[in-house]
């Protein structure tokens, strides 16, 4: 592990995510202000913070213990808000495939929004599954550690900051500024806009469902394009 941890792979992906993860802090903020007034404690608060590993699972989570809502739906509730992960997963696993079982499971907990593009993008430019694999898990550890300072202040310190500053708002942009250079041709471009139509056209499912849905509906359509513009290129 430590030469891992030493690789120059490791070390820019750690560097690279550093912006992205600055960008979570008011995000985590407001997650660490949210589980304070649920009534955890420190403990309770970080130890959800490192294991969720979500900010919308968090708040929810502690929106609910706050309620006294039982444990079971307090589950199937993360659980739904977390299905986006499966597309992410089926999106990234061919590549993470070769790799040993260990490593894909570490990958796998790291997997979210902002590590995912860095990742799917390293690993359409680098054939070395391995040297892109763990400049996944330095993106996966920048983001996680600064997750962790971010909930643990938001926790101590986050009542402090007015609430009309809005800076959750970071939290999109971020994560726009990494998937953009994603968008290269006509199939991805037009994916993005049908799942950008869909999320609003379906923001009345319950749950943010509509996020699983309009990703189905993007990937769809994404998909549908390149086959036809590989059918009608010219020979």
């Amino acid at each position: 592990m430590r030469h891992i941890l030493a690789s120059k792979d490791f070390r820019d992906g750690f560097l690279e995510m550093l912006p992205a993860g600055i960008g979570l802090v008011p995000f985590g903020l407001v997650c660490g202000v949210g589980a304070a007034a649920a009534g955890a404690t420190w403990l309770s608060a970080l130890g959800m913070s490192a294991i969720i590993f979500s900010g919308a699972a968090q708040i929810v989570t502690a929106q609910m213990l706050a309620a006294d809502a039982p444990f079971a739906v307090i589950v199937l509730t993360t659980t739904v808000l977390g299905l986006r992960l499966l597309m992410y997963s089926a999106a990234i696993a061919p590549y993470l495939k070769p790799l040993p079982v260990n490593w894909q499971r570490v990958l796998a907990f790291m997997l979210s929004d902002q590590a995912f593009a860095a990742a799917i993008r390293r690993f359409h430019m680098d054939d070395d599954r391995e040297a892109a694999a763990r400049h996944f898990l330095g993106s996966g550890v920048a983001l996680w550690a600064t997750w962790q300072v971010a909930c643990t202040a938001g926790f101590f310190v986050g009542y402090l900051i007015p609430t009309s500053w809005s800076l959750e708002f970071a939290v999109p942009l971020c994560f726009l500024a990494l998937v953009a250079p994603l968008f290269r041709d006509t199939p991805s471009v037009l994916a993005a806009i049908t799942a950008g139509i869909a999320v609003l056209a379906l923001a009345h499912l319950p749950m943010k469902l509509n996020l699983v849905a309009a990703g189905l509906i993007g990937i769809a359509v994404g998909t549908i394009a390149d086959l036809a513009r590989e059918r009608w290129k010219p020979r």
